[in-house]
This record gives structure tokens, sequence and C-alpha cells, in this order.
């Protein structure tokens, strides 16, 4: 694939976080977009998968229907999104082609743990540290993050037979 291609499909990736998260935002912690940045690292590798998701949520945070994000917290969520991408290229090094059904299935609910905490983690905490005091802040947004893990169970199988379509019509054109 060459470079003007990689950086179209980045691109889409990256608005397509944008509108999914405009379609979701009525619905708390539940979005499609840790997935989305986590095939863009599966398919095509370890820096378009960053940069899908720094890109993708730059956009949502500072574009946000009810306004942007605090610097901090900004800077705390597009570094979250964006370990999205390196969990997606780590699972494409696995022999995941080879897997069943169930065993992909458990394996990638694993994946979307990884990438729930790892950027509600970060979020978390910056957002305690902010808004003080710190424990009761922390231990308050834990709900939050337990929604999005559920969320990210459920998302990650239920569309990844979409996303193992396009790896493989991706590899095709390679």
């Amino acid at each position: 694939m060459n470079r003007i291609g990689l950086i179209a499909r980045i691109a889409v990736f990256s608005a397509l976080i944008y509108v999914l998260g405009l379609g979701t935002t009525l619905l708390p912690n539940v979005n499609p977009a840790f997935f989305i940045i986590f095939v863009a690292g599966m398919i095509w590798g370890l820096v378009p998968g960053v940069l899908v998701g720094a890109v993708g949520m730059g956009l949502w945070t500072l574009f946000h229907p009810f306004g942007p994000a605090m610097p901090p917290i900004m800077l705390a969520q597009v570094s979250g999104a964006a370990a999205s991408g390196v969990i997606g290229a780590f699972f494409d090094l696995t022999d995941w082609q080879s897997y069943g059904l169930w065993r992909r299935s458990l394996i990638l609910v694993l994946y979307s743990l990884m990438c729930t905490v790892l950027f509600y983690l970060p979020v978390t905490v910056v957002d305690a540290y902010l808004f003080q005091p710190f424990w009761p802040r922390f231990i308050g947004g834990l709900p939050w993050v337990l929604i999005g893990m559920a969320s990210n169970a459920v998302i990650f199988p239920l569309l990844f037979p979409a996303a193992r379509l396009l790896y493989l019509k991706e590899r095709r054109c390679q």
C-alpha cells in the first residue's frame, strides 16, 4: 500500500471515531472508538494505529458536543486512546487467525479490557488530581470505567468479524 492510501485510511478511521462518538454521546462510556483504534493497529501496524487513536480522540475531545476537555484531561484521553493502537498491533503479532471462535472471542475480550484500562486509568487519575479530593473522586470514577469495560467486552467480539474481513482484504491488496 502506498503512503497516500495509508494516510487516507488513517484519516477515515480518525473521522469514524468522531462520528461514532457523536452517535453514542447519550450512552456514557459506550463507544466503539477503542475497537476502531485497535483494528487500525491490527491491520496497518503500530504507527498508524497510534495515529488513528491520537488524531481520532483529539478530534473527539476537542470538538466534543458538550465542549472541549481541559488540556490535561485531553492529553490523558489522547495518549490513552493511542494505546489501543499499540494493543491492536500486538494482537496482530499473535496467531489469532488459527484460533477457534470461542478462543478468539475470549482473547478479544481480554484485549478489550486492556484497551479500556489503558484509556481510563490515566483519564481517571488526571480527573481525580484536578478535581480533588483525589481518592473519593478516583473511586467515584470506577463505576464508569466498569461500564466502559463491559461495553468493550461486548463490542470487540461482536464487531470483529467485520474487522477480520477488512484485514483479509487489506492483506490481499498489499
